[in-house]
C-alpha cells in the first residue's frame, strides 16, 4: 500500500473528572467552603493539562479544547453568548463562578435552570432560557484561555463549541415568555456573537474551530434546515475566520447532510458507527466533499467494546475518495465512557481485553490513523491483537446461556398483560391500601449518610464483617422508617441504604453483568455513575431486594414500596452488549425482574415501584425509529410487572426528560401510578398527561431534589394546585421529583415536612381531612 498524507487522529472531548474524580471533589469542596476558588481553578487547570498530555502521548495529533467544564458545556455556551437569565444576572455580575453554580443548582431564593437529557444519552444539560428580549453578548474568556493553555503545551489544538443552531434548538422559552415562542427566531441575533467568538479564537491561535450540531441528526423541518444553511453561510463568510469543522454525532444527518456539505465551511465530522452506511450513501449522492476535510467517527464513543479495526479501516478506505482529507476520530465525545480500562483489576483478563474505555479508544484512533496513512503493514501487531479479542468474545460461553434464551423465546403476549383492566385494579387497590386523597410518598432513596459510606468502605477494606455492615444498614432503615412515620408520609420506602447505585446494585446480583471499580461517567454536574457492563445473557440466581423490603415493612403498618430498576433503564444506564438486538436483551432483563416482583408480592409487599427514568432518553432520535423501540420497551416493562394480583399497586418513575412525545408509551406501560419530574418545568408534564387523556394515577414532583434549596410548604401547595388543574384529586399523588440519595438530611427533612404540610393544606381546601 502506498504512503498517503498523514491522517490526523483526534477526539471531540475527553472525560473531565480525572483519574480519581479530582474535579468532583474539588467542586464539592468549594461548595462546602473547604476549597478556595483559586484552588478549584488550579485543580481544573491541572486536569486539563493532564488530559492533553495523555491524548498527545496516545498519538492524538489534534486535541480538543473548551470541552472541559465545571458543570455542563451547554451552560458554558450560555455564558459564552451572554444569555444569563435575568434572575441570575446579579449573582453572575457579583461573582462569575458562584453565579455559574447558582444557574446550575439554584439558591434558596432563586431557581436553577431546568435540566434534561442530552439527546439519547444519560448526560444531563442545563436548558437555556430565551425570549424575544434576549440580548446576546460575546464572552470568549473561557474558550480563549483554554486554547492558549493547550497551545502552550505544544500539540495542535482545536476549540470545540456547541453550534448556534443546536444551542437554539435545545433552548426553551424563558419564564413569562409565551410557550409558543421559537428560540430559533433569535438566530440572526446570535450569529454575530458566534462570529466574534470565532475571531477571538483565531486571534488566539486557532487554525480550526469545531462547531457541534448534533441536533441536526434529529428530524428537522425545512425552516430549521434553512436556518442551518443560513448560519453556516454567514459564519463561513469572513475571510479572516478560523477553518470551520461542523460536527454531528449520535446518528445519521439525513436531509441536513447536503445542507452542510454545500455550506462554505472547511470540514464535516460525521458518525460512522451505526450511521456508517447512511453517511457513505449520502456523501456519494452529493458528490463527496472535494477540497474539504472529513473527520470520520469510526470508533464508538458511547460504548466500551473494542473496535473492529479491520472493519473501520475498510470504511475509512471507502471514504478516501469522497473528501480531500480523511481524519480519524471517535463517533462523539469520549465524555460518555469511563477513563481507563487498565485500572480494572477484578475483571477476568479474558473479558478485559474485550473492553475499550477512553484511553483505549484513543489508542484505537491513533492506530487507525497510522494504518490509513501508512498502510496496514505498519499496524500488523495491533490488528492481530484486535482479531484475537474479537474472536474471544464471539466464541465465549460467557455470552450465551441456553436456558435464558429458551425462556425468552417462550414468552407470549399474555405474559405481558395484567389479569384485570385498570378500573378494576384501581378499586381493588383503594380497598386494600386505604390511602387518603393526595397520598404522599417519596421516589425511593434517602440520603446516604457519612456513617453508611464509612461502613461500606470498611466492609470493602475488611475492617468490619458482613454482619457488622448489615447491622448498619438495618439501623439506617429503622431511622428512615421512623422519620417517614413521624412526618406523616402515607406510602413509605426503606431508603435503599444497601444500594450503591440504582443499576449497579442489581447488575451485581444478575448473571451476565460485570461491575467496574473505576468506570465513572458523568451524569450531571458532580454526579458520576459507574455503568455496569452487560456482557452476557441475564438471569436472577436469587432474590435481590426481598429481605430488606420485608424488614422495612415489619417496622410499620403503613405500606412500604418495593423498589426496582426497570429493564429499559438497566440497559440504558449500562454499557450494553452490541452483538444482539436491544429488544432481546431487554426481554431477558424483564424476565429476571419479573421473578423479583413476584417474590416481593409473595412476601407481603403491596406496592412495587419499577423505575424507568431512561424510557424517554433511549427513544431514537428519528421519529421513524420510535415505534419499533417503544414496542419492545413497553413490552419489557409489562413483562416485568404483569404477573401480580390486581390489588398489588405497580408504580413507575421517570425524571429529567421531555415527556410530551412519549405520553402514549407511558400509557402503554399500564402502571397504576407514575411519578414524574415536574418542579422545574412548573407542572408541564401534568398538562401533557391531561392533554393525552391519561387515565391512571400520577405524581408530578413538587420538590426539585437536584437543587439544595428547600421548597416552602406554600410553594409546594401552589404546585399541587397547578397539578390539580390537569389531574383530578382522586388520581393525584404528592412526591419529590426524584430520589434523595444526593441530598443531605437537613434539607431532606425540611423539604419532606413541607411537602406533607402542603398536601394537608390542599386536602383541607378540597374538603378532605
Amino acid at each position: 500500500m502506498t504512503t498517503r498524507t498523514a491522517a490526523r487522529a483526534t477526539v471531540y472531548g475527553y472525560p473531565r473528572q480525572g483519574r480519581n474524580r479530582e474535579l468532583k471533589k474539588a467542586i464539592e469542596g468549594y461548595w462546602k467552603g473547604r476549597v478556595t476558588a483559586d484552588a478549584l481553578r488550579a485543580t481544573a487547570a491541572g486536569l486539563r493539562r493532564a488530559n492533553w498530555r495523555e491524548l498527545a502521548d496516545a498519538g492524538i495529533t489534534e486535541v480538543p479544547t473548551g470541552d472541559f467544564s465545571y458543570y455542563d458545556h451547554v451552560l458554558d455556551t450560555t455564558v459564552m453568548v451572554g444569555a444569563i437569565p435575568e434572575r441570575h444576572r446579579a449573582a453572575v455580575d457579583a461573582d462569575a463562578l458562584d453565579g455559574y453554580f447558582a444557574m446550575a443548582r439554584g439558591t434558596q431564593d432563586v431557581a436553577p435552570l431546568e435540566m434534561t437529557k442530552w439527546f439519547d444519552t444519560n448526560y444531563h444539560y442545563l436548558v437555556p432560557e430565551l425570549g424575544p428580549d434576549t440580548v446576546f453578548t460575546a464572552d470568549s474568556t473561557k474558550q480563549v484561555a483554554e486554547l492558549r493553555e493547550a497551545l502552550d503545551l505544544g500539540p495542535a489544538a482545536r476549540p470545540v463549541l456547541v453550534g448556534p443552531v443546536t444551542y437554539l434548538l435545545l433552548s426553551k422559552p424563558a419564564p413569562g415568555v409565551a410557550a409558543d415562542f421559537d428560540p430559533l427566531t433569535l438566530l440572526d441575533r446570535l450569529l454575530p456573537v458566534y462570529a466574534e467568538v470565532l475571531a477571538d479564537l483565531r486571534a488566539a491561535g486557532a487554525e480550526w474551530v469545531q462547531l457541534d450540531e448534533p441536533a441536526l441528526v434529529q428530524d428537522r423541518t425545512p425552516a430549521e434546515l434553512n436556518a442551518a444553511a443560513r448560519a453556516y453561510r454567514d459564519l463561513g463568510a469572513p475571510a479572516d475566520r478560523p477553518k470551520l469543522l461542523v460536527a454531528s454525532y449520535f446518528g445519521r444527518l439525513g436531509d441536513a447532510l447536503p445542507v452542510l456539505a454545500k455550506a462554505p465551511v472547511d470540514g464535516l465530522a460525521l458518525d460512522f458507527t451505526d450511521a456508517a452506511a447512511a453517511h457513505l450513501d449520502a456523501l456519494a449522492a452529493v458528490g463527496g466533499m472535494p477540497g474539504k476535510r472529513l473527520v470520520a467517527g469510526v470508533v464508538n464513543g458511547r460504548n466500551i467494546w473494542v473496535n473492529d479495526l479491520e472493519k473501520s479501516l475498510a470504511t475509512l478506505g471507502t471514504l478516501l475518495g469522497l473528501a480531500d482529507r480523511v481524519d480519524v476520530a471517535a463517533s462523539c465525545s469520549l465524555l460518555h465512557v469511563p477513563l481507563d480500562a487498565a485500572l480494572e483489576r477484578d475483571i477476568d483478563p479474558q473479558i478485559l481485553r474485550w473492553l475499550a474505555f477512553a484511553r483505549q479508544k484513543t489508542s484505537e484512533i491513533a492506530t487507525l490513523a497510522k494504518g490509513l496513512a501508512h498502510g496496514t503493514d505498519t499496524i500488523t501487531a495491533e490488528l492481530a491483537v484486535n482479531r484475537a479479542a474479537l474472536s474471544s468474545r464471539a466464541t465465549s460461553p460467557l455470552t450465551r446461556d441456553p436456558a435464558v434464551r429458551a425462556r425468552a423465546a417462550a414468552v407470549t403476549d399474555a405474559d405481558a398483560r395484567r389479569s384485570q383492566p385498570y378500573a378494576a385494579r384501581s378499586a381493588a387497590q383503594r380497598a386494600h391500601l386505604g390511602l387518603p386523597l393526595l397520598p404522599t410518598t417519596t421516589i425511593g432513596s434517602f440520603p446516604q449518610t457519612a456513617e453508611l459510606r464509612t461502613a461500606r468502605a470498611d466492609l470493602r477494606a475488611g475492617r468490619i464483617d458482613t454482619a457488622g455492615y448489615e447491622e448498619r444498614v438495618r439501623h439506617e432503615i429503622r431511622d428512615v422508617i421512623a422519620f417517614q412515620e413521624k412526618t406523616g408520609l402515607d406510602v413509605l420506602v426503606h431508603g435503599e441504604p444497601e444500594r450503591n447505585d440504582m443499576v449497579q446494585y442489581f447488575a451485581e446480583q444478575l448473571t451476565g453483568y460485570l461491575a467496574t471499580h473505576h468506570g465513572w461517567v458523568q451524569s450531571y454536574g458532580t454526579r458520576y455513575v459507574r455503568p455496569p457492563v452487560l456482557a452476557g445473557d441475564i438471569s436472577r440466581p436469587e432474590p435481590m431486594t426481598v429481605r430488606w423490603t420485608s424488614y422495612a415493612q415489619s417496622l410499620s403498618d403503613r405500606p412500604v414500596k418495593g423498589m426496582l430498576t426497570g429493564p429499559v433503564t438497566m440497559l440504558a444506564w449500562s454499557f450494553v452488549r452490541d452483538d444482539q438486538p436491544l429488544g432481546d436483551t431487554a426481554r431477558q432483563v424483564a424476565l429476571a425482574l419479573r421473578d423479583e416482583v413476584n417474590d416481593l408480592e409473595a412476601n407481603g409487599t403491596s406496592v412495587i415501584q419499577v423505575d424507568e427514568p431512561a424510557l424517554r432518553e433511549t427513544l431514537p432520535l428519528r421519529a421513524a425509529d420510535h415505534a419499533a423501540y417503544l414496542d419492545w420497551a413497553t413490552e419489557a416493562f409489562r413483562l416485568t410487572t404483569a404477573g401480580v394480583r390486581p390489588d398489588t399497586q405497580i408504580h413507575t418513575h421517570m425524571c429529567y426528560a421531555e415527556f410530551g412525545d412519549i405520553v402514549q408509551a407511558i400509557d402503554d406501560l399500564d402502571a397504576d401510578v407514575i411519578s414524574l419530574e415536574a418542579a422545574r418545568s412548573h407542572m408541564q408534564v401534568a398538562r401533557e398527561l391531561a392533554g393525552h387523556g391519561y387515565p391512571r394515577e400520577a405524581g408530578p414532583g413538587v420538590y426539585d431534589i437536584h437543587s439544595p434549596r428547600v421548597p416552602s410548604a406554600d410553594e409546594a401547595a401552589a404546585l399541587l394546585r397547578t397539578g390539580l388543574k390537569a389531574i383530578p384529586a382522586e388520581r393525584l399523588w404528592v412526591n419529590p421529583d426524584c430520589g434523595l440519595k444526593t441530598r443531605g438530611w437537613p434539607e431532606t427533612r425540611s423539604s419532606l415536612e413541607n411537602l406533607v404540610a402542603a398536601a394537608r393544606t390542599v386536602r383541607g381546601e378540597l374538603g378532605s381531612a
